[in-house]
């Protein structure tokens, strides 16, 4: 726990998915969670301009692990304080992928810094500062890397998603969030990476919450405070 704790420190310091299952999840059931807020050491000038003023953290014990803990910070005169988390995410069914080595189709979370595309989902906007987008029948996402719309959102009504696009009506799509990893589309190099509903299993590279944590989380990230999402494995134990 402490190797997991550290990492956040260590970021703060030097700064598609499974299978769903039929039924939809229920916003009215949500309740907030009451969450004491943590003070962290200030962060550096280059990471405060990447961050903004939001920064969500998921932190894996290892490469191999298909969990990881969640921690949501908020940037305040000059510090970063804890507003959610720790909480448990689960990850791609493979573990994390270091830095650069996400490919389509390996089952693994990217690591990196990246920030936040728009918000989607099959059931109505619960209430989110960003972008929402209604997700239909016809919605997919392009997985094909040798497509020309790789790594995009596509109504299908209208254009080509390539071969075995992923379908977005889905239940784990209930509510979701795009996590901008691989906007310049290269082939190959991953797509539909996004932080979404978990259905208790690991995922094909997305980060999955339970649908009251994710809510939380959606409806406190906000496009002003520039947040960005730290996908990265605790380091080891120094000797």
């Amino acid at each position: 726990m402490r190797v997991l704790a550290g990492v956040a420190a260590a970021v703060l310091a030097i700064c598609g998915c499974a299978s769903a299952g039929p039924s939809h999840a229920s916003a009215a059931a949500v309740r907030p969670a009451v969450v004491r807020p943590a003070v962290v050491r200030p962060v550096a000038v280059s990471a405060v301009r990447q961050a903004g003023g939001q920064l969500v953290t998921v932190t894996a014990a290892s490469y191999g692990a298909t969990q990881a803990k969640l921690t949501a910070y908020q940037r305040e005169d000059g510090r970063w304080r804890r507003v959610f988390g720790p909480w448990t995410a689960w990850i791609g069914r493979r573990g994390m992928a270091p830095a650069g080595a996400k490919r389509e189709g390996d089952g693994r979370t990217p690591s990196g810094t990246f920030g936040f595309g728009f918000f989607f989902g099959v059931d109505p906007d619960p209430g989110v500062h960003f972008p929402y987008r209604r997700i239909h029948e016809y919605d997919v996402w392009d997985d094909a890397p040798s497509s020309p719309l790789y790594n995009e959102w596509v109504d299908d009504r209208y254009a080509d998603a390539g071969a075995d696009p992923e379908p977005m009506d889905v239940s784990a799509y209930d509510f979701g969030a795009v996590i901008a990893y691989n906007t310049a589309r290269t082939p190959g190099l991953g797509s539909a990476i996004f932080l979404h509903i978990n259905i208790g299993m690991p995922t094909a590279g997305c980060v999955t919450l339970p649908v009251g944590e994710l809510l939380e989380i959606l409806r406190w990230l906000a496009p002003s405070a520039s947040p960005h999402i730290t996908l990265a494995v605790a380091p080891g134990p120094r000797s």
